[in-house]
């Protein structure tokens, strides 16, 4: 099961445009099932998600990222974002994918996506913790050409 983290295109666009601030704004991390299909180019704002998952233990609209952060390495030329781990305590859903976005404006058509994650399949809990482990090089990274 290959993980792999993706920016959405229109984030850029969302960044620089001033709609985001990810170190002051609430950033949320959001669950969605397999039906849910990604597009990079076109989806702009919550507005645009379908089928997020539902189930005990799992609140609409997803889990607030604490310790948002990100970092520019020169020898890479990459922009990381960071956060803490995320995760839904006695849980029982199914997710595929892990949307994260900016809660901070007031509703789902002005909330711009930040980042998607696909899990590589579907992963399940059972009364259990659902938890995410970014990878130790943040949640997605960013490269300048």
């Amino acid at each position: 099961m290959a993980v792999s983290a993706h920016v959405y295109g229109l984030a850029l666009e969302s960044a620089f445009g001033g709609q985001i601030n990810f170190t002051s704004d609430t950033i949320k991390v959001m669950l969605c099932t397999s039906s849910y299909t990604p597009n990079q180019d076109t989806h702009r704002y919550k507005s645009d998600i379908t089928n997020e998952v539902s189930g005990t233990g799992y609140t609409a609209t997803g889990a607030t990222l604490a310790s948002a952060a990100y970092s520019y390495n020169s020898g890479t030329h990459t922009l990381s974002l960071t956060g803490a781990n995320v995760s839904w305590a006695a849980s029982t859903i199914s997710a595929q994918y892990a949307i994260v976005y900016d809660s901070t404006p007031a509703t789902d058509a002005t909330r711009p996506l930040i980042c998607y994650i696909n899990f590589g399949a579907t992963v399940s809990t059972t009364a259990g913790t659902f938890s995410i482990v970014w990878d130790a090089s943040g949640i997605a990274t960013l490269a300048a050409a």
